[in-house]
């Protein structure tokens, strides 16, 4: 029965001692995903006599059922046979986007059985990396084929949708099952997660100044474009000094809080359920699911826009978004249902703050590499809703204490820029950003 409940021992000899310092090094990301995670029964699994087998289907059982979103797996071997026989664009596009969402919550339950064995600091590095693995991959891929509007219109529709989206509706409904209870919430990482997406506001509106104060846009394009890679590698700068000051030096202000035994719905695991080469080779296959279905969205996305006729830009900043991160958003109001804020937090923060300060300026300098001129002039209605949702969101925290009225105008705030954006009919850009020398 060793090999039903501690399977990693198959493969790894003696597990190194899950310290007390590695079960509460986990992170608001990884308590958010394990709201959506339930246990597996191994019954059957445990009579198969050979253990290569039971390793193989236990570890199968563990990554593909184990979690509730399972349901939507069948999406992704859909939307290949729907690539390769040639059926409607628009439905590959719908059936890629769901196979997204189950394979976001894995990425974030693999980096986590990783973390068991690599250590706190090695994990969240980890988990600081392959975090937000969905919208970098697409936005790489959109690169690739020179589709940079698309890239900042799903970048800028994650960090909405997590400061306004995840956040509104996390206090919202925090606020209403918990109406007879204060609710509070420790400020000082939400300053921290705040002060740095006023920096990552100024690094994308200076460029927009700029492009605005010129005398004309073919005398500013060189200048915004400099500006902009020169203000990607402050960013780059600002994020790694983020992880060290979250990792090493306050780590005690992002540590997640632990579950008790009491919350049945939630399980708090306690030791690896799977291998750590297990594990490693899983995240592996996961990504290459992940970039083969990020393709087919890339690829599709125009045709979805104009056989349901909604622009792009929509579908961009509020589709991709919401249906992309359903697993790691729901996971933020189950915890704020619980009173538990400061996970909730958390996600939502650290979520925007690792894609304003990390995906997106990693994308121009992958776009420099590439030869590809994409600058951070998000334009003045893009930029003004990033502003303006900062300073709300900056607003509603500032006294660390939240009840159901901050969330519902988080959450009319995003239903006001999603109607913006739902009748802007911009087309994209075609010929402006282009290659390097063409």
């Amino acid at each position: 029965m060793s090999s039903l409940h501690e399977p990693w021992l198959l493969e790894n000899g003696n597990l190194k001692g899950c310290s007390k310092e590695i079960r509460h090094g986990r992170t608001a990301h990884n308590m958010s995903s394990s709201s959506l995670r339930k246990k597996s029964d191994l019954t059957l699994v445990s009579k198969v006599r050979y253990v290569m087998l039971r390793q193989f289907l236990t570890n199968l059982q563990e990554v593909i059922l184990g979690t509730k979103l399972s349901v939507l797996f069948p999406a992704i071997p859909l939307a290949i046979v729907a690539e390769c026989y040639g059926f409607g664009r628009p439905w590959i596009f719908a059936l890629s986007l769901l196979g997204l969402t189950p394979l976001a919550e894995r990425v974030s339950f693999l980096t986590e059985q990783i973390a068991y064995y690599t250590g706190p600091t090695v994990g969240g590095l980890l988990n600081a990396t392959c975090g937000n693995a969905t919208e970098l991959i697409i936005a790489i891929f959109a690169l690739s084929q020179h589709k940079i509007d698309v890239v900042k219109y799903s970048l800028l529709g994650s960090v909405l949708s997590n400061l306004l989206l995840v956040l509104g509706t996390s206090l919202f409904c925090g606020g209403i099952a918990n109406l007879r209870r204060e609710q509070k919430y420790d400020r000082r990482q939400a300053d921290v997660n705040s002060l740095l997406l006023l920096l990552a506001l100024l690094c994308h509106s200076l460029p927009l100044l700029f492009r605005m104060s010129g005398a004309s846009a073919a005398l500013t394009a060189d200048p915004t474009l400099q500006l902009s890679r020169a203000s990607s590698i402050v960013m780059l700068i600002a994020y790694i000094s983020y992880l060290v000051f979250q990792l090493f030096t306050h780590r005690q202000l992002f540590e997640a809080q632990e579950e008790s035994e009491d919350d049945g719905d939630v399980i708090s695991e306690e030791e690896p359920v799977i291998g750590f080469w297990s594990g490693f080779v899983w995240l592996v296959g996961m990504t290459a699911v992940i970039s083969l279905l990020s393709e087919y969205v890339v690829e599709t996305i125009e045709d979805a826009s104009d056989s349901w006729g909604i622009s792009v830009s929509f579908i961009s900043i509020i589709l991709l978004p919401i249906v992309g991160n359903a697993a790691e958003h729901a996971g933020a109001i189950i915890f704020a249902f619980k009173n538990k804020l400061d996970i909730s937090l958390g996600v939502a923060l650290g979520s925007a703050t690792q894609i304003s300060m990390f995906v997106v300026p990693l994308c121009i300098v992958v776009a420099w590499i590439m030869g590809i001129e994409m600058d951070l002039n998000f334009n003045l209605l893009e930029t003004g809703s990033l502003a303006l949702s900062i300073i709300a969101v900056a607003f509603t925290l500032q006294d660390g204490t939240s009840h159901y009225l901050k969330g519902l105008v988080l959450l009319l705030l995003y239903i006001v820029i999603g109607a913006c954006f739902f009748v802007s009919k911009t087309p994209l850009s075609k010929g402006i950003n282009t290659i390097v020398g063409a």
